[in-house]
């Protein structure tokens, strides 16, 4: 009988390249920390001077209806650029290589965040603005990867728990430059700081961190994104982080008119400026430490944890709720702090669901396909808190994803890509 001998296949299931240097994975999850800080200063950045530089870019000759509809076009736009982004440096992350896209991507936002700042023209501005989305969406995949790959199994826990703070530092450094700059114009200049960070990631970050991709497909058939063997796990993340991040998306939406509406016409500037500090204070807590809770409990036992405590909090929130005290900050506190961890421990869980060939790609499907949801319900949120009856229902009603993403993380029992 004839026998053929072939090369040992390689091993898919191993997420991380050969072990880099101490000071070369210091380098690169400095990078990574501050591109992605700096892509949530940029996502919200026009958020907070959204009123003056529509204003600035209308003709004297418009109106609140106008105002309106062109601010949610411009932040649905956004969205959609970061989801598009997400899928797409996620592609280009396992065909060209995690440092390239990550530092193409960086330079991508920040180039188009300067060139926001130049725009005389609301077109120009929504155009801009869904690249600069396009530019985010690619950090947040790759920097994921990067870090995923970079860091032995305990250690990597932690070490992408510490990044998932970065996006709320990067809100929280927004709401600072709309502080001490009056001009929308030259906020925008933070994208300089982007490019500087993609010019320094080029010199720093060493080549080793791609791995052995290239090597790889000359070997054996490699798993697609849609094989059947990888399917399972792609549905099973996309949900899962799907109902964390529209649960998540919901509440920060509608919390501080939720707020504002407890106390009727009494202005709630101090309550709604609380409850958002709160929620900024929990997420990075939480963020901070989900590293150490997820190497104690596992990746799976966390996310059922915070999808339990996240629907159980918004329901005594925002059904038996009827006043502002002291008890309502608590409860918004903890929600945040089950937010931030989830944040953590989904960066840990979803790009171990894969073998690394499709790490990226699948990494960023399942971080953006809940995107598409988000940025179509922005042009609805006026008619659609009104049929649902009010803020408060509007919340508890979305919290029921959370719900969902419970009962799929308690039977989709993979916690590893395992061929």
């Amino acid at each position: 009988m004839k026998t053929t001998t072939i090369a040992p296949a390689p091993d898919f299931t191993r997420n991380a390249p050969a072990a880099i240097a101490t000071p070369g994975i210091t380098a690169l999850f400095l990078c990574c920390f501050f591109s992605s800080t700096l892509g949530g200063t940029v996502s919200t950045l026009m958020s907070v001077y959204l009123p003056v530089a529509v204003k600035d870019l209308l003709s004297s000759n418009h109106n609140g209806q106008q105002l309106e509809n062109i601010g949610a076009s411009i932040n649905a736009v956004f969205i959609y650029g970061w989801m598009a982004g997400g899928f797409i440096w996620g592609l280009l992350c396992d065909r060209i290589g995690r440092k390239q896209s990550f530092l193409y991507a960086t330079l991508c936002y920040g180039l188009f965040t300067v060139l926001t700042g130049f725009s005389y023209s609301w077109i120009s501005v929504v155009v801009f603005r869904f690249l600069t989305g396009f530019g985010v969406g690619g950090v947040l995949v790759t920097t994921t990867i990067l870090v995923s790959e970079a860091y032995s199994d305990k250690k990597r826990a932690v070490a992408l728990g510490i990044l998932s703070i970065s996006i709320p530092l990067g809100i929280f450094s927004a709401g600072l430059i709309n502080y001490f700059i009056a001009s929308w114009r030259f906020g925008f200049a933070i994208g300089l700081l982007p490019v500087v960070i993609a010019l320094l990631g080029a010199r720093l970050i060493k080549s080793g961190v791609d791995g052995p991709l290239t090597t790889q497909r000359s070997h054996t058939t490699q798993p697609s994104l849609f094989s059947p063997n990888t399917r399972k796990n792609l549905v099973g993340g996309s949900l899962i982080f799907g109902a964390a991040l529209i649960g998540l998306w919901a509440t920060f939406s509608w919390l501080p008119s939720w707020i504002q509406s407890l106390l009727g016409t009494a202005d709630a500037q101090k309550e709604r400026g609380m409850s958002m500090m709160l929620m900024g204070a929990g997420g990075l807590t939480g963020g901070f430490i989900s590293g150490w809770i997820v190497n104690a409990l596992g990746v799976r036992k966390t996310m059922m944890v915070c999808f339990a405590g996240c629907f159980l909090l918004s329901f005594t929130l925002f059904k038996l709720t009827t006043a502002v005290s002291p008890l309502l900050y608590l409860q918004i506190a903890a929600m945040a702090l089950f937010f931030g961890i989830s944040q953590g421990a989904l960066s840990v869980y979803i790009p171990q669901l894969f073998p690394k060939n499709i790490s990226a790609s699948a990494t960023g499907f399942c971080f953006n396909i809940g995107r598409l949801f988000t940025a179509t319900v922005v042009f609805f949120i006026g008619s659609l808190v009104t049929f649902l009856g009010g803020y408060g229902n509007a919340v508890f009603s979305f919290s029921f994803v959370f719900l969902l993403g419970l009962i799929v993380t308690l039977f989709f029992r993979t916690e590893k890509y395992s061929g």
